[in-house]
């Protein structure tokens, strides 16, 4: 499970697409850039294939919640 999940926009003019996040996955900080398209750009590390798609899919979530929902 994802946790400390923060986001912000990627750009000062707010209106323009994209999104840097971070979070902690089972003890490992990740960060990332989510683009408008749902597409996940990892920045320093990627985590391990078993894992990739859970947090892609809580990642979508959470980002629908506090972006598009909010």
């Amino acid at each position: 499970m994802i946790t400390h999940f923060q986001w912000k926009p990627l750009f000062k003019q707010a209106n323009l697409p994209g999104w840097r996040v971070s979070f902690y996955f089972k003890g490992i900080r990740y960060d990332a850039v989510y683009h408008k398209n749902g597409e996940i750009e990892w920045e320093k590390a990627s985590p391990a294939a078993e894992d990739e798609e859970a947090i892609r899919s809580q990642i979508h979530e959470l980002m629908l919640f506090h972006v598009y929902d909010g």
